[in-house]
C-alpha cells in the first residue's frame, strides 16, 4: 500500500552519495524526514512542491522510516526537472512506477562485455557472505588491519534496499578508499557497476574492479517474520552456491548475539544456521571466533559476556561441520581495528560496547579471508 503526500521542502540536510535528507512540510502542519534519490530526480530546492510516499512513517518502520520522494512538482502540480537520461538498456526495480534504467557492467556496448562473456571462472577468489549489511565495515576494518593493501569489493543482493544510495554506510567506506568499488545486482541499483544477478556480479567483481576479495550482503533494511524461514538472509546461503559454481572460495560470517533481546539471534543466530546449513548446498569456509579468551582484548568494555559463548558457539555450529569447513579465529587485536574503524559501527540499534561478540564475529570473517589469501 502506498500513502501519499505532497508538501513544500523545507530544509535540505545531510547528503551523500546519491541521495539527500530533507524536511517536508504539508499542509495540514506535519513536517516528514524524507530521502530523496538523486540517481532518480535532480535534488529539489527549499520552497520546491513535492510528492511523498508516507507509508514507512505511517507504520513506524526503522530502517526505512523515511518519507520517500516520488517527484518534484510544480505550482500547477506538474513535473519538473530530469535526471541523466540512461545509458543503458537494463531495467532495474522493473515494471515498478520508479523503475530505472542503467547501464549494465556485461550489457552489450560496455568496456567489460567481451572478457565477462569469455570467463566464468573466479579463480580462487575469497566471497566473504554476510547475513546484514552491517557486518560489511566490522569485515573491512580486519582486512585493513591484517593486509591494509588489499583491494576489496562489494557486492549489494536486492533482498533489502534495492537503492545502494540509501545505505550511508557505503558512502562512507568509500569516501575513505576502504572499498575499490560497489556492484549492485538483481533488482537493486546505484553501484559503480551493475549487474544482472549474483554469479555476474561476482565475475565483476574479479574482472572489472580487479578485486582480491569480494564482500556480498543484503543492502540496509533485512526483512524477518520471526518464522525458520521468513527473512530475507536466506540469500547467504544462495551466493555461497553462486561463488563456489563459479570456482570461488566462499566464507561464511557468522551473526552472533549476546545482546540481542530476541532469541531465536542469541549465541548464532538461526538465520546463520538456516542458511548455511540449510540453503548452501556447496562447501565454505565458515569462520568461529574463539571467544575463549578475550585476553587479548583490551578496548572493548564489554567482554564479561563473551568467554561465556565459546561452548555455545561452537556445539551450534558443529552440525554444519558435514558440509563445511569450521575455522577457529583468534581475536586478538581485532578489537584496536574495530575501535579505530572510522566508520560507526551499528547493528540493530546496538554499537560495538553493546553487543562486541556481533562485530567481532564479523571481524573474524575478513582476518579469515585474509588467511586464506595468505595460504
Amino acid at each position: 500500500m502506498i500513502i501519499w503526500a505532497e508538501g513544500t521542502v523545507a530544509a535540505i540536510g545531510d547528503r551523500w552519495t546519491g541521495a539527500a535528507e530533507l524536511i517536508i512540510d504539508t499542509p495540514g502542519g506535519q513536517s516528514f524526514r524524507s530521502l530523496v534519490y538523486l540517481q532518480l530526480m535532480p535534488l529539489p530546492r527549499i520552497g520546491d512542491r513535492v510528492l511523498i510516499n508516507i507509508a514507512a512513517v505511517a507504520r513506524g518502520l526503522g530502517t526505512g522510516g523515511y518519507a520517500l520522494v516520488v517527484a518534484v512538482l510544480d505550482d500547477q502540480s506538474r513535473l519538473i526537472g530530469q535526471p541523466d537520461l540512461p545509458k543503458g538498456h537494463l531495467v532495474k526495480a522493473r515494471y515498478t512506477p520508479t523503475q530505472v534504467m542503467i547501464a549494465g557492467v556485461d550489457e552489450q556496448g560496455s568496456e567489460f562485455h567481451d572478457q565477462l562473456d569469455a570467463t566464468d571462472d573466479l579463480d580462487g577468489l575469497p566471497v566473504i557472505v554476510a547475513d546484514l549489511h552491517s557486518a560489511v565495515v566490522p569485515i573491512i576494518a580486519a582486512i585493513r588491519a591484517d593486509a591494509r593493501d588489499l583491494r576489496v569489493g562489494y557486492l549489494m543482493t536486492d533482498e533489502a534496499a534495492l537503492p545502494i544510495a540509501f545505505s550511508r554506510t557505503v558512502s562512507a567506506l568509500k569516501d575513505h578508499g576502504w572499498l575499490a568499488g560497489t556492484i549492485t545486482c538483481g533488482q537493486a541499483y546505484g553501484g559503480d557497476l551493475e549487474a544482472v544477478n549474483v554469479h555476474s556480479g561476482l565475475l565483476a567483481a574479479k574482472v572489472a574492479l580487479g578485486a582480491d576479495l569480494v564482500i556480498v550482503s543484503q543492502g540496509p533494511g533485512n526483512l524477518g517474520t520471526g518464522t525458520h524461514w521468513g527473512f530475507s538472509g536466506t540469500g547467504a546461503g544462495d551466493v555461497i552456491n553462486a561463488a563456489s559454481v563459479l570456482n570461488g572460495r566462499p566464507i561464511g560470517t557468522l551473526r552472533i548475539s549476546s545482546a540481542d533481546p530476541r532469541f531465536r539471534h542469541r549465541d548464532v543466530s538461526h538465520h546463520s544456521l538456516t542458511a548455511y546449513g540449510k540453503v548452501a548446498l556447496r562447501t565454505a569456509d565458515i569462520a568461529v571466533p574463539d571467544f575463549s579468551d578475550v585476553s587479548a582484548l583490551a578496548g572493548i568494555r564489554d567482554l564479561y559476556t563473551l568467554p561465556r559463548l565459546a561452548d555455545r558457539v561452537f556445539e551450534s555450529v558443529a552440525a554444519l561441520t558435514p558440509l563445511h569447513r569450521l575455522h577457529r579465529i583468534g581475536l586478538g587485536g581485532l578489537d584496536r581495528a574495530l575501535l579505530e574503524s572510522p566508520i560507526s559501527l551499528s547493528t540493530m540499534g546496538r554499537d560495538l560496547d553493546a553487543d562486541p561478540a556481533y562485530f567481532l564475529a564479523a571481524a573474524a570473517a575478513g582476518r579469515l579471508a585474509v588467511e586464506i589469501l595468505g595460504s
